[in-house]
């Protein structure tokens, strides 16, 4: 079993971290795309550019199944992924976890990009999933390219910054672009009101871990022993795990497990 992920950075770790704990056997193709991130700021035809060439050097190495680990790629080019790739190589996209955040009831804060918060693909999500609960959108200008870059004050600075614009009275952040997983600790101290009950964090790893593993008809088999592949692709280079990564518990933890080689 062969599953490959894609992103414009780093994000894609943590669905490829939980990839690896449901099938330790899988071999992993994790393609990312460090000259042309971040995607954000890029016009909706340009991201679709981007992401079918980093889908393009994925698809080379013949997966089973491509995880769209990005938010921004997932709102602005699914459909033009599914229709140069499907039905040959099935394509799973990222959505922001607002069903589960809003069956919780309560406020919930939904933290996106600014390509993302406001797009009529999250306005969709709130209406379909959230039409009775509070949802505030919150952009997060900043974040997802300072944790890319495993910037440390320029994450603290985003991360502030943000929580500054989330109403004290949010029980619940969705976590709506993947690289904000790699800092979730961090976010939930930053939005944690004194005397609040606990903060609930919903990201999308596991569910897309998940789907990707239903899409292709397999089980998760976490006991399953094997001597699994790493392949990195950072903007179609070969490459090893850069130390941005391994500067996270999920990018230490596959390299431990499947080193590149």
């Amino acid at each position: 079993m062969k599953i490959a992920l894609m992103d414009s950075g780093i994000g894609l770790l943590p669905a490829a971290a939980a990839v690896r704990r449901l099938r330790p056997d899988a071999d992993l193709v994790l393609s990312w795309d460090p000259d042309g991130m971040p995607w954000g700021p890029r016009t909706p035809e340009d991201i679709t550019q981007r992401a079918i060439a980093v889908a393009e050097a994925a698809a080379a190495h013949r997966p089973d199944v491509l995880i769209v680990a990005c938010n921004t790629a997932s709102v602005h080019s699914l459909p033009q992924m599914r229709a140069r790739f499907e039905p040959e190589l099935p394509i799973i996209g990222t959505v922001p976890a607002i069903k589960p955040a809003a069956a919780g009831g309560g406020h919930v804060a939904i933290w996106a990009t600014p390509a993302t918060t406001g797009s009529a693909y999250q306005r969709n999500l709130i209406e379909q999933f959230a039409g009775g609960v509070a949802v505030t959108e919150v952009a997060c200008p900043g974040l997802a390219d300072a944790v890319h870059h495993a910037d440390e004050a320029a994450i603290d600075a985003a991360i502030a910054s943000a929580a500054a614009r989330t109403p004290e009275d949010v029980t619940t952040v969705v976590l709506g672009c993947t690289n904000y997983e790699l800092v979730g600790e961090r976010i939930r101290e930053a939005v944690q009101r004194p005397r609040r009950p606990p903060l609930m964090l919903h990201g999308s790893a596991g569910a897309v871990a998940a789907q990707a593993l239903r899409r292709i008809g397999a089980e998760p088999a976490p006991a399953a022993v094997a001597d699994p592949t790493l392949t990195v692709l950072l903007s179609g280079r070969e490459a090893t795990l850069p130390d941005t990564a391994l500067s996270y518990g999920e990018g230490r933890f596959l390299q431990a497990v499947s080193p590149v080689r």
